[in-house]
Order: C-alpha cells, then sequence, then structure tokens
C-alpha cells in the first residue's frame, strides 16, 4: 500500500523532524564566556574546547573571536594563542582583568 507524500508528512508527524532538526546544535557554544564568568579578578586560565560538551576544534576556532570581543570590553587580556601546525587555535589564555 502506497501512502502519497502529502499524508507521510501527517503520518510521521512534523514534530518528529523539527526534533532531529534541532539536535544538529546550529548555536554556538561561548566557551570563553562560560570560563570568563567562572573566574575571579586577576585569575589566569587556557581556554580549550571540551570533547565531552561537544566542541571540535572546528567549533572552537570562533572562540577566538570571542575572546577578542571581550578584551575589546576591558574585560580580559588574551596572553598567548596555542595553534596546531595547520594554524587551527587549540587554546587560548585569558586573564581576567574586570
Amino acid at each position: 500500500m502506497s501512502v502519497p507524500d502529502d499524508k507521510l508528512g501527517a503520518s510521521v508527524g512534523s514534530p518528529v523532524l523539527e526534533l532531529l532538526y534541532n539536535n544538529k546544535e546550529e548555536t554556538m557554544r561561548d566557551v570563553v564566556n562560560e570560563v570568563y564568568k567562572k573566574m575571579k579578578v586577576g585569575a589566569v586560565a587556557w581556554v580549550r574546547p571540551v570533547t565531552a560538551k561537544g566542541d571540535t576544534l572546528e567549533t572552537f576556532q570562533s572562540s577566538y573571536e570571542h575572546a577578542k570581543a571581550l578584551a575589546d570590553e576591558g574585560l580580559i587580556t588574551i596572553g598567548d594563542v596555542k595553534r596546531q601546525a595547520d594554524n587551527m587555535i587549540e587554546a587560548i589564555r585569558i586573564h581576567r582583568i574586570a
């Protein structure tokens, strides 16, 4: 028995398709901001991707832009940036000043 395409969507249910789409992690996690909030003023920390939370080196690359934004606001200074041979950022050293 064949089911027309328009009925197939109704039988499977749109919420199922929406749930599958929403599980793709469309928003980036702001690792630098999470670390910043946990730090005390004057503290220094290395920010690295957390694989247990789904971070990868590819998704971590935007963290440097987030760190620069916090530095531009005068909240942190960026002490060092560790890069791999392929120039991908693997860690950022920050110092909380405010």
